[in-house]
């Protein structure tokens, strides 16, 4: 073994023994049960006819590189745990169920959320043309658009045909774009103008560019810039105490937040991209935070009372636009074991992240947030632990799925 691999590994065991517990009242038999089984039983899962065979949470973080990961449990309306390992800072202060993560790609359902707030308010329509209320943009005008338009509810479940499946983010001592500029791919923009490139209301294709289309639709509707309306809309509401869409972070909270990593487990120049396409990347959270969004779709739901949607509107939600691939409004619906379930994932520079919560009354779920570009390995092999120690079941084969995503820019015409 080369000394860096053994240097890193080292530093992984020495933070991992200092990392914050689990934070809870009292831990269960069942849940001190499950955090060792996620402790122990990580890895790639055996091809067939190859012995099975696990390997710690440390010794994993260490062959993938991960410096840091923090998980939270929760059901019945609580967080039941948290747990933090490993550093924020590859070489730094050991990772707390409150250190900061970003959020990726998790931060699309609470845009849908909140857009969701705003039809309820009858600011929004969700299957209206987006280009009868957009002022400061339009989507541009395309023979793709003549016929079916794009709308709200096709950009928040990516089957409104707009281009840029994702963004890079900017580093933290470049120039950072308006939205527009984003919008029309325009400089400093580092990403192409957001257009049509296939008919709206067809199948899905991952499009971060359409929900920036739908965080201009949000802003102009509500008269208020986006951080301080998904505050009163979404975090707020949801007790989300320790979360922000500040974009860069504030310097008074980087003190607590993880820094970005590649594959190498080398810290990102400037430690964190910052995201201006916030409803579709810009969210900074803890797990524990996460959860508590997550159960506050979980009761709306349900129908309980003062939830953050109602019962209609969160229906709406979860329910799948494109049922091939099981994407609804902001989140990746299915069943698990016979219940219904909702999730997303997500990956910045530096950062990965999932999530998975069901929707069958028992209001159990889990987040898994990294600060590793190779975090999203881990993490799936984390929930993957936890489902079978809570006795969740196997995916339904019959779950939708797909992998195709936006192109960057229209196909060129026949020549």
């Amino acid at each position: 073994m080369k000394l860096a691999a053994v240097a890193f590994s080292a530093a992984f065991a020495a933070a991992l023994m200092l990392a914050g517990g689990a934070r809870a009242a009292a831990l269960s038999a069942t849940d001190q049960a499950a955090i060792t089984a996620m402790e122990t039983h990580v890895g790639r899962i055996a091809p067939a006819g190859e012995t099975q065979t696990y390997k710690t949470i440390a010794d994993r973080m260490a062959e993938l590189k991960v410096p840091g990961i923090s998980v939270a449990v929760f059901e019945h309306g609580h967080v039941a745990w948290a747990k933090g390992y490993g550093q924020a800072t590859a070489g730094g202060q050991p990772v707390t169920p409150d250190t900061l993560f970003q959020a990726a790609s998790m931060s699309k359902a609470l845009a849908a959320t909140a857009a969701l707030r705003l039809v309820e308010q009858g600011k929004l329509d969700l299957d209206q043309d987006v280009n009868t209320r957009l002022k400061a943009w339009k989507v541009p005008p395309s023979p793709y658009t003549a016929q079916s338009k794009v709308t709200l509810r096709r950009l928040l479940s990516h089957t409104a045909g707009m281009t840029v499946s994702g963004f890079p983010g900017y580093a933290a001592d470049a120039p950072v774009p308006s939205l527009v500029q984003i919008l029309d791919g325009t400089s400093p923009s580092n990403t192409p103008a957001i257009q049509s490139y296939e008919a709206p209301g067809g199948l899905y294709a991952y499009s971060g560019g359409g929900f920036t289309v739908a965080q201009l639709l949000i802003v102009e509707a509500a008269g208020r810039p986006y951080p301080d309306l998904l505050k009163t809309l979404v975090l707020d509401p949801a007790g989300m105490q320790r979360s922000t869409l500040a974009q860069p972070l504030p310097a008074a909270l980087i003190p607590g937040a993880a820094s970005g990593h590649n594959r190498k487990g080398e810290v990102i120049p400037g430690a964190r991209h910052t995201y201006p396409e916030y409803a579709a990347a810009g969210l900074w959270t803890t797990p524990s935070d996460y959860a508590r969004f997550m159960m506050a779709l979980q009761d709306a739901y349900a129908g309980k009372p003062h939830a953050i949607l109602r019962q209609a509107s969160a229906k709406t939600m979860l329910t799948p636009v494109d049922a091939a691939a099981g994407y609804a409004l902001g989140e990746v619906v299915g069943r698990r074991g016979g219940h219904p379930y909702f999730t997303h994932s997500g990956g910045n520079e530096g950062f990965q992240c999932d999530s998975f919560a069901f929707l069958d009354g028992s209001g159990q779920g889990v987040v898994v947030m990294t600060n590793s570009d190779s975090g999203g390995l881990i993490a799936t092999e984390m929930l993957r632990a936890l489902a079978e120690a809570y006795h969740w079941g196997d995916p339904d084969p019959a779950n939708g799925k797909s992998s195709r995503r936006a192109p960057n820019a229209p196909p060129k015409p026949a020549s």
